[in-house]
């Protein structure tokens, strides 16, 4: 069996995805991210604490674009917690949040930022959005990207996808079910006109065409509550998953703390303990 060093590795978890609200953690046993915030102060603590992930540990915040399901709870927990908010002029200024001056950051696409250990680094996505941004965040090696909220697979995100060892790739909605639905044909269109959001299989494809063979986990994101059904979408990648594996990121919860240990070929991967509070890890 091969031992896997802790020190080399991310763990991550969805607290929410969704039209309703957005958040990921992602961190190592030092410091921690979040991508998003668009869930309350109060849910978001409640679901970290749920999971034994503590938010001192969270060291900022890391905001896509300024639609609401993205935002919501940045202003509480910046100003409760003292945490800088890393966010475009752009999007700030359509955003309305009000954040203390000395906690705002701006960043560039592909400008790297360090975070610790961990190197956050942004690319621009087409969406409806003033200035919308993906990321992806890599320790020691270790590489996961969040990329929800895109209109098309362009070579952004096709290039960064396949850099990484685990990933949020958004599957907004099943085609058919948008088309034979019950919205509007401008809201149709608008969701799937290229500035909107991914398909079931617009993302297929981009995993299909793009996966690293060292992709060990799958997060699909931002699902409908209209358009899609996370047993349909994870039927439809588990059959292509080849040794990956594959979670539906919920809208109504959050999702285990997974162990992104950059190793695909290791006989078992460690199973996530939490004891007094805190995220440990074993091998059985």
């Amino acid at each position: 069996m091969r031992l896997i060093c802790i020190n080399m590795a991310l763990f991550t978890a969805s607290l929410n995805s969704g039209s309703n609200g957005n958040c990921y953690y992602i961190g190592n046993e030092h410091e921690a991210v979040l991508i998003d915030a668009g869930i309350s102060c109060r849910e978001t603590e409640r679901r970290m604490k749920r999971l034994g992930l503590s938010m001192q540990k969270v060291k900022a915040i890391f905001v896509s674009h300024e639609h609401s399901d993205h935002i919501n709870g940045i202003a509480v927990l910046s100003r409760k917690y003292k945490l800088p908010v890393y966010i475009t002029p752009a999007t700030l200024h359509n955003s309305g949040l009000q954040l203390e001056h000395q906690l705002v950051v701006s960043f560039k696409a592909y400008e790297p930022v360090t975070i610790g250990s961990i190197t956050v680094s942004a690319f621009p996505k087409f969406h409806d959005a003033a200035h919308a941004h993906s990321f992806i965040l890599t320790s020691k090696d270790v590489t996961i990207g969040v990329f929800t909220d895109i209109g098309i697979a362009c070579k952004h995100l096709t290039d960064h996808f396949a850099k990484c060892h685990a990933a949020y790739l958004e599957t907004n909605y099943d085609e058919d079910m948008l088309q034979k639905g019950r919205y509007p044909y401008h809201l149709k269109r608008r969701i799937s006109g290229g500035m909107g959001h991914l398909s079931n299989r617009q993302a297929l494809d981009v995993f299909l065409a793009h996966r690293p063979a060292f992709m060990s986990h799958l997060f699909l994101a931002h699902l409908s509550q209209d358009n899609n059904r996370p047993e349909l979408v994870h039927e439809l990648f588990t059959k292509h998953a080849n040794g990956t594996e594959i979670i539906v990121a919920s809208r109504h919860a959050e999702t285990q703390v997974y162990f992104i240990d950059g190793s695909y070929f290791s006989v078992e991967r460690p199973k996530t303990v939490v004891e007094n509070g805190q995220v440990q890890y074993s091998l059985f």
